[in-house]
Protein backbone atom coordinates (compact mmCIF):
# COMPACT_ATOMS: atom_id res chain seq x y z
CA UNK A 1 0.00 0.00 0.00
CA UNK A 2 0.95 3.45 -0.43
CA UNK A 3 -0.06 6.91 -0.45
CA UNK A 4 0.87 10.75 -1.33
CA UNK A 5 0.02 13.87 -0.17
CA UNK A 6 0.51 17.25 0.43
CA UNK A 7 0.94 18.02 3.85
CA UNK A 8 -0.55 21.66 4.30
CA UNK A 9 -3.86 20.81 3.00
CA UNK A 10 -4.03 16.91 3.11
CA UNK A 11 -4.31 16.26 -0.57
CA UNK A 12 -3.58 13.08 -1.92
CA UNK A 13 -1.72 13.33 -5.12
CA UNK A 14 -1.16 9.60 -5.42
CA UNK A 15 -2.61 6.49 -3.74
CA UNK A 16 -2.70 2.37 -3.91
CA UNK A 17 -4.94 0.32 -1.41
CA UNK A 18 -4.37 3.62 0.76
CA UNK A 19 -7.45 3.26 2.94
CA UNK A 20 -6.48 -0.56 3.29
CA UNK A 21 -6.06 -2.13 7.41
CA UNK A 22 -2.66 -3.09 7.41
CA UNK A 23 0.01 -4.13 10.35
CA UNK A 24 2.26 -1.07 10.72
CA UNK A 25 5.07 -2.52 12.47
CA UNK A 26 6.86 0.64 14.34
CA UNK A 27 5.18 3.28 12.33
CA UNK A 28 2.89 2.64 15.37
CA UNK A 29 5.14 5.20 16.65
CA UNK A 30 3.74 8.07 15.03
CA UNK A 31 0.62 7.80 16.78
CA UNK A 32 2.23 6.75 20.14
CA UNK A 33 4.58 10.67 19.81
CA UNK A 34 0.88 12.39 18.45
CA UNK A 35 -0.55 11.14 21.72
CA UNK A 36 2.65 11.82 24.19
CA UNK A 37 3.08 15.07 22.49
CA UNK A 38 -0.42 16.01 22.67
CA UNK A 39 -0.46 15.69 26.52
CA UNK A 40 3.59 17.87 26.35
CA UNK A 41 1.14 20.27 24.65
CA UNK A 42 -1.52 20.65 27.04
CA UNK A 43 0.68 20.72 30.05
CA UNK A 44 -0.32 17.14 31.57
CA UNK A 45 3.49 16.26 31.14
CA UNK A 46 6.96 17.69 30.98
CA UNK A 47 9.81 16.91 29.51
CA UNK A 48 12.05 16.91 32.73
CA UNK A 49 9.15 14.07 34.13
CA UNK A 50 11.00 11.22 35.52
CA UNK A 51 9.69 8.13 34.10
CA UNK A 52 9.89 4.76 36.24
CA UNK A 53 9.87 2.11 34.31
CA UNK A 54 7.69 -1.66 34.88
CA UNK A 55 8.78 -4.72 34.52
CA UNK A 56 6.37 -5.22 31.19
CA UNK A 57 8.13 -2.23 29.57
CA UNK A 58 11.90 -3.83 30.48
CA UNK A 59 10.56 -6.90 29.30
CA UNK A 60 10.23 -5.61 25.55
CA UNK A 61 12.09 -7.49 22.67
CA UNK A 62 12.70 -5.99 19.26
CA UNK A 63 14.43 -2.55 19.55
CA UNK A 64 15.05 -1.12 22.50
CA UNK A 65 17.16 1.13 24.96
CA UNK A 66 17.57 -1.93 27.08
CA UNK A 67 15.72 0.34 30.00
CA UNK A 68 16.00 -1.69 33.14
CA UNK A 69 13.26 -2.64 35.91
CA UNK A 70 12.77 0.54 38.13
CA UNK A 71 15.37 2.60 36.16
CA UNK A 72 13.80 6.42 35.65
CA UNK A 73 14.36 8.22 32.61
CA UNK A 74 13.25 11.50 31.89
CA UNK A 75 10.43 11.67 29.39
CA UNK A 76 12.44 13.33 26.81
CA UNK A 77 15.09 11.00 26.39
CA UNK A 78 12.23 8.43 26.33
CA UNK A 79 10.83 10.29 23.30
CA UNK A 80 13.85 10.54 21.74
CA UNK A 81 14.24 6.62 22.10
CA UNK A 82 10.96 6.31 20.49
CA UNK A 83 11.45 8.17 17.48
CA UNK A 84 15.51 7.68 16.60
CA UNK A 85 15.99 4.49 18.31
CA UNK A 86 12.11 2.82 17.61
CA UNK A 87 12.37 1.49 21.02
CA UNK A 88 9.48 -0.85 21.91
CA UNK A 89 10.88 -0.37 25.74
CA UNK A 90 10.56 2.99 25.55
CA UNK A 91 7.32 3.33 24.15
CA UNK A 92 5.79 1.08 26.61
CA UNK A 93 7.07 2.73 28.99
CA UNK A 94 5.62 6.13 28.10
CA UNK A 95 2.12 5.01 27.20
CA UNK A 96 2.13 3.58 30.77
CA UNK A 97 3.46 6.51 32.04
CA UNK A 98 0.40 8.77 30.45
CA UNK A 99 -1.88 5.95 30.40
CA UNK A 100 -1.66 4.03 33.49
CA UNK A 101 -1.80 0.46 31.39
CA UNK A 102 -0.70 0.00 27.70
CA UNK A 103 -4.34 -1.25 26.45
CA UNK A 104 -5.48 2.15 28.28
CA UNK A 105 -2.84 4.28 25.75
CA UNK A 106 -3.87 2.19 22.98
CA UNK A 107 -7.50 3.05 23.42
CA UNK A 108 -6.51 6.82 23.56
CA UNK A 109 -4.49 6.47 20.56
CA UNK A 110 -7.65 5.07 18.69
CA UNK A 111 -9.91 7.57 19.74
CA UNK A 112 -7.38 10.31 18.65
CA UNK A 113 -6.81 8.59 15.15
CA UNK A 114 -10.22 8.53 14.90
CA UNK A 115 -10.58 12.04 15.54
CA UNK A 116 -7.88 13.42 13.33
CA UNK A 117 -9.46 11.65 10.63
CA UNK A 118 -7.62 7.82 10.59
CA UNK A 119 -11.24 5.50 9.93
CA UNK A 120 -9.42 2.44 9.20
CA UNK A 121 -6.96 2.05 12.62
CA UNK A 122 -7.46 0.01 15.49
CA UNK A 123 -4.10 -0.22 17.69
CA UNK A 124 -3.63 -2.71 20.54
CA UNK A 125 -0.17 -1.27 21.83
CA UNK A 126 2.02 1.48 21.93
CA UNK A 127 5.24 -0.27 19.98
CA UNK A 128 3.88 -1.70 17.10
CA UNK A 129 5.09 -5.06 17.85
CA UNK A 130 2.81 -8.11 16.64
CA UNK A 131 0.38 -8.70 19.57
CA UNK A 132 0.68 -12.25 19.55
CA UNK A 133 4.23 -11.47 20.50
CA UNK A 134 3.62 -9.51 23.37
CA UNK A 135 0.76 -11.28 25.02
CA UNK A 136 -2.01 -10.11 23.71
CA UNK A 137 -3.19 -12.88 21.38
CA UNK A 138 -6.71 -12.07 19.10
CA UNK A 139 -6.41 -8.73 19.13
CA UNK A 140 -5.75 -6.48 16.07
CA UNK A 141 -3.62 -3.98 15.06
CA UNK A 142 -3.60 -2.36 11.84
CA UNK A 143 -4.06 0.84 10.18
CA UNK A 144 -3.58 1.92 6.28
CA UNK A 145 -1.18 3.94 4.61
CA UNK A 146 -3.59 7.12 4.64
CA UNK A 147 -4.54 6.84 7.89
CA UNK A 148 -0.37 7.04 8.79
CA UNK A 149 -0.12 10.00 6.38
CA UNK A 150 -2.96 12.12 8.07
CA UNK A 151 -1.78 11.63 11.62
CA UNK A 152 1.36 12.49 10.86
CA UNK A 153 0.36 15.46 8.76
CA UNK A 154 -1.36 16.80 12.13
CA UNK A 155 2.10 15.59 14.19
CA UNK A 156 3.87 18.34 12.45
CA UNK A 157 1.17 21.05 14.17
CA UNK A 158 2.84 19.38 17.68
CA UNK A 159 5.48 20.94 19.36
CA UNK A 160 8.81 18.74 19.15
CA UNK A 161 7.60 16.43 16.72
CA UNK A 162 9.45 17.82 13.89
CA UNK A 163 12.51 18.12 15.73
CA UNK A 164 12.11 14.23 17.21
CA UNK A 165 11.34 12.69 13.82
CA UNK A 166 13.57 14.69 11.91
CA UNK A 167 16.88 13.56 13.92
CA UNK A 168 19.27 11.52 12.53
CA UNK A 169 21.36 10.92 15.49
CA UNK A 170 23.62 10.31 17.76
CA UNK A 171 21.44 11.10 20.35
CA UNK A 172 22.77 10.16 24.16
CA UNK A 173 21.22 8.86 26.97
CA UNK A 174 22.83 8.09 30.49
CA UNK A 175 25.70 10.41 29.42
CA UNK A 176 28.78 9.78 31.55
CA UNK A 177 27.52 6.23 33.12
CA UNK A 178 28.53 2.47 31.94
CA UNK A 179 25.11 2.43 30.43
CA UNK A 180 25.91 5.60 28.00
CA UNK A 181 23.69 4.83 24.58
CA UNK A 182 23.50 6.11 21.65
CA UNK A 183 20.77 6.45 19.50
CA UNK A 184 21.04 6.69 15.36
CA UNK A 185 17.84 6.78 12.88
CA UNK A 186 17.49 3.77 10.28
CA UNK A 187 15.48 6.74 7.94
CA UNK A 188 18.08 7.11 5.90
CA UNK A 189 16.33 9.53 3.56
CA UNK A 190 17.04 12.04 6.66
CA UNK A 191 20.57 11.88 5.20
CA UNK A 192 20.63 11.09 1.51
CA UNK A 193 17.41 12.64 0.38
CA UNK A 194 17.28 16.80 0.10
CA UNK A 195 15.00 18.61 2.42
CA UNK A 196 13.77 15.08 4.80
CA UNK A 197 12.48 15.85 7.69
CA UNK A 198 11.01 12.11 8.78
CA UNK A 199 8.93 10.81 9.80
CA UNK A 200 9.42 6.55 10.70
CA UNK A 201 10.60 2.90 10.02
CA UNK A 202 9.05 -0.05 10.44
CA UNK A 203 9.58 -3.88 9.89
CA UNK A 204 8.21 -7.01 11.28
CA UNK A 205 8.00 -10.30 9.25
CA UNK A 206 4.55 -9.87 9.33
CA UNK A 207 4.30 -6.14 8.46
CA UNK A 208 7.04 -6.08 5.44
CA UNK A 209 9.00 -2.85 5.11
CA UNK A 210 7.13 0.08 6.16
CA UNK A 211 8.09 3.81 6.13
CA UNK A 212 6.75 7.23 6.58
CA UNK A 213 8.50 9.95 5.08
CA UNK A 214 8.29 13.80 4.91
CA UNK A 215 10.16 16.33 2.74
CA UNK A 216 10.12 20.15 2.25
CA UNK A 217 11.17 21.68 -0.85
CA UNK A 218 10.20 25.62 -2.16
CA UNK A 219 7.00 25.33 0.79
CA UNK A 220 5.97 22.25 -0.41
CA UNK A 221 5.43 19.73 1.62
CA UNK A 222 5.06 16.38 0.99
CA UNK A 223 4.10 12.95 2.63
CA UNK A 224 4.65 9.49 1.55
CA UNK A 225 4.44 6.11 3.17
CA UNK A 226 4.52 2.56 1.96
CA UNK A 227 3.64 -0.41 4.06
CA UNK A 228 4.42 -3.95 2.96
CA UNK A 229 7.89 -3.78 0.80
CA UNK A 230 9.43 -6.98 0.37
CA UNK A 231 13.22 -5.35 1.32
CA UNK A 232 14.46 -2.32 3.05
CA UNK A 233 15.72 -1.14 -0.70
CA UNK A 234 12.58 -1.37 -2.27
CA UNK A 235 10.63 0.12 0.29
CA UNK A 236 12.65 3.50 0.30
CA UNK A 237 13.23 3.30 -3.59
CA UNK A 238 9.27 3.17 -3.47
CA UNK A 239 9.35 6.60 -1.28
CA UNK A 240 11.68 8.54 -3.15
CA UNK A 241 10.21 7.75 -6.19
CA UNK A 242 6.53 9.03 -4.76
CA UNK A 243 8.35 11.89 -3.32
CA UNK A 244 10.42 12.81 -6.56
CA UNK A 245 7.55 12.52 -8.40
CA UNK A 246 5.14 14.63 -6.53
CA UNK A 247 8.20 17.55 -6.15
CA UNK A 248 8.63 17.27 -10.09
CA UNK A 249 4.82 17.70 -10.99
CA UNK A 250 3.76 20.16 -8.07
CA UNK A 251 4.95 23.40 -6.86
CA UNK A 252 3.05 25.49 -3.74
CA UNK A 253 1.36 28.52 -4.45
CA UNK A 254 1.26 31.04 -1.76
CA UNK A 255 -2.06 32.13 -0.53
CA UNK A 256 -1.56 34.67 1.76
CA UNK A 257 1.41 35.66 3.46
CA UNK A 258 1.93 35.44 7.29
CA UNK A 259 2.11 38.93 7.48
CA UNK A 260 -0.69 40.50 5.26
CA UNK A 261 -3.36 41.86 6.62
CA UNK A 262 -6.66 40.38 5.46
CA UNK A 263 -9.35 42.47 7.76
CA UNK A 264 -9.76 45.26 10.10
CA UNK A 265 -12.14 44.72 13.20
CA UNK A 266 -13.80 47.20 16.01
CA UNK A 267 -12.26 47.08 18.98
CA UNK A 268 -14.50 48.00 21.88
CA UNK A 269 -12.95 50.20 24.74
CA UNK A 270 -9.84 50.63 23.39
CA UNK A 271 -6.92 53.36 22.43
CA UNK A 272 -7.60 52.27 18.91
CA UNK A 273 -11.04 52.27 17.13
CA UNK A 274 -9.37 48.83 14.79
CA UNK A 275 -6.99 46.40 14.91
CA UNK A 276 -5.55 44.72 11.70
CA UNK A 277 -6.26 40.88 11.32
CA UNK A 278 -3.13 38.83 9.76
CA UNK A 279 -3.11 34.91 9.17
CA UNK A 280 -0.91 33.16 11.97
CA UNK A 281 1.17 31.10 9.67
CA UNK A 282 1.64 31.39 5.95
CA UNK A 283 -0.45 29.73 3.70
CA UNK A 284 0.17 27.54 0.22
CA UNK A 285 -1.41 25.30 -1.88
CA UNK A 286 -0.10 22.49 -4.34
CA UNK A 287 -0.66 23.27 -7.96
CA UNK A 288 0.86 21.35 -10.93
CA UNK A 289 3.94 23.09 -12.20
CA UNK A 290 3.67 26.14 -14.42
CA UNK A 291 -0.20 26.28 -12.96
CA UNK A 292 -1.95 28.80 -10.98
CA UNK A 293 -5.75 28.06 -8.90
CA UNK A 294 -8.18 30.98 -7.92
CA UNK A 295 -9.30 29.98 -4.15
CA UNK A 296 -12.10 31.06 -2.30
CA UNK A 297 -11.12 32.29 1.27
CA UNK A 298 -13.53 32.68 3.59
CA UNK A 299 -12.68 34.86 7.07
CA UNK A 300 -14.57 33.78 10.06
CA UNK A 301 -14.12 37.05 12.48
CA UNK A 302 -16.45 38.62 15.40
CA UNK A 303 -17.94 42.02 14.65
CA UNK A 304 -15.49 43.41 16.73
CA UNK A 305 -13.32 42.72 20.07
CA UNK A 306 -12.71 44.02 23.91
CA UNK A 307 -9.76 45.28 24.39
CA UNK A 308 -7.36 44.83 25.79
CA UNK A 309 -5.86 42.83 23.21
CA UNK A 310 -2.50 41.61 22.19
CA UNK A 311 -0.53 40.70 19.34
CA UNK A 312 -0.94 37.34 18.05
CA UNK A 313 -4.19 36.66 19.63
CA UNK A 314 -6.80 34.53 17.88
CA UNK A 315 -9.98 35.44 16.98
CA UNK A 316 -11.40 34.14 13.83
CA UNK A 317 -9.63 31.19 11.34
CA UNK A 318 -9.43 31.79 7.14
CA UNK A 319 -10.90 28.63 5.28
CA UNK A 320 -9.17 28.33 1.70
CA UNK A 321 -11.67 26.18 -0.54
CA UNK A 322 -11.03 25.64 -4.21
CA UNK A 323 -14.00 24.50 -6.41
CA UNK A 324 -15.82 24.07 -3.01
CA UNK A 325 -13.80 22.04 -1.76
CA UNK A 326 -11.69 22.81 1.70
CA UNK A 327 -7.74 22.84 1.41
CA UNK A 328 -6.91 24.11 4.00
CA UNK A 329 -7.22 26.71 7.19
CA UNK A 330 -5.96 29.05 9.72
CA UNK A 331 -6.32 30.74 12.39
CA UNK A 332 -6.14 34.51 12.01
CA UNK A 333 -4.79 36.84 14.80
CA UNK A 334 -4.07 40.25 15.67
CA UNK A 335 -1.69 41.91 14.09
CA UNK A 336 -0.84 44.72 16.79
CA UNK A 337 -1.56 45.73 20.51
CA UNK A 338 -4.63 47.25 21.58
CA UNK A 339 -4.77 48.34 25.70
CA UNK A 340 -7.17 48.93 26.85
CA UNK A 341 -8.54 52.66 26.71
CA UNK A 342 -9.30 55.38 29.70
Amino acid sequence: AAVLIEAHSGRVLYEKNAHEPLPPASVTKVFTLVVALEALRDGRVALDDLVTVSRRAAGMGGTQVYLQVGEQMTLRDLLYGIAVESANDAAVAVAEHLAGSEEAFAQLMNERARAIGARNTNLSNASGLPPADIGMPGRTHVTSAYDIAVVSRYGYTLPMFEELVSTYGPYRVRVGTRAEREFWNRNRLLRFYEGANGIKTGYTQEAGYCLAASAVRGNLHLIAVVLGAPTREDRDEDIRTLLNWGFSQYQAQEVVRADEELARIRVSKGVADAVPIVPERPLHVAVPRGGWVEVQKELRLPDRVLAPIERGQAVGELIIRLDGQELDRVPLVVGGDVPRGR
